[in-house]
């Protein structure tokens, strides 16, 4: 073995236990309890009495709010995800297919996007969306997420949409189809993976986002919003519980479109 290969897998590894080593300890103190959470060293797998369970995590889930706030979460996601793909594939797809004047200027705009500050915008927005009637509300939340996630969603899908050659539309011309008959029989089957990552990534910044959606609700919270209020006083075990159920939906939802993640790098689907 080369000493290009090992430099490689031991990169690999080290990669590897930077993510998952946090998620192990984290769903370690989140099924073992306080008993885990206190304990030391930490038991690479809980046995005897402090095996896990799902007592801790059924514990968290019957506290008053939890559920309202998870599904409050999931609203605003998939709005976030689907008004991103919405605005951003059409626009993605001008950058990429037409030439036009401020083509670079429009794109360092959209860049641009990202570099105001949450605490700047929120409370404009507040007193925005009290006057639109969308203050404390799944839509509202999932606007002011879709502006985050939209400056990604162009970029991705405009990078994608290049590397689909423009040839294959134009042969669809000459059978018959229209500009958007090509992009929907066309284009559209090849974009999927990357549409999917880009929807994957909207996804979680949507769930994951905690400053906006802490100014823009009240009664209405998402999750991260709802565990920011109530964890500080609470006991440590719950925390790392409330992490957990954070971190959980994220990975679902990267599992189901992992596909599509795969086949955006080439790797064969299994």
């Amino acid at each position: 073995m080369t000493a290009r290969r090992l430099f490689f897998l031991a990169g690999v590894v080290t990669l590897c236990a930077w993510v998952l080593v946090p998620l192990y300890l984290i769903a370690l103190a989140a099924t073992g309890g306080s008993a885990v959470v206190h304990a030391w060293p930490k038991p690479f797998l809980p046995t005897g009495a402090l095996a896990a369970t799902l007592a801790p995590l059924a514990r968290f889930l019957s506290i008053a709010g939890v559920w309202p706030a998870l599904l409050t979460s999931v609203e605003t996601a998939l709005v976030c995800v689907a008004i991103s793909l919405t605005l951003g594939l059409p626009a993605g797809y001008a950058l990429a297919r037409f030439r036009f004047r401020g083509a670079v200027l429009f794109r360092v705009l959209v860049l641009m996007t990202r570099a105001f500050p949450v605490a700047i915008l929120a409370l404009p927005l507040a007193v925005t969306f009290i006057h639109l009637g969308l203050y404390d509300t799944p839509v509202g939340v999932g606007l002011m997420h879709t502006a985050l996630a939209l400056p990604f969603t162009i970029l991705v899908s405009a990078s994608l949409f290049q590397a689909i050659p423009a040839e294959l539309e134009e042969a669809s011309w000459v059978f018959g189809c229209s500009r958007l008959g090509a992009f929907r029989r066309v284009v559209m089957p090849l974009a999927l993976p990357g549409i999917a990552a880009a929807a994957t990534f909207a996804f979680v910044i949507s769930w994951n986002e905690v400053f906006a959606a802490s100014v823009l609700t009240v009664r209405h919270r998402t999750l991260t919003a709802y565990l920011l209020a109530i964890l500080p006083e609470s006991p440590l075990d719950v925390q790392f519980t409330g992490a957990f159920l954070l971190v959980v939906p994220s990975v679902i939802f990267i599992f189901l479109v992992r596909r599509r993640l795969f086949s955006i790098w080439g790797i064969a689907n299994r």
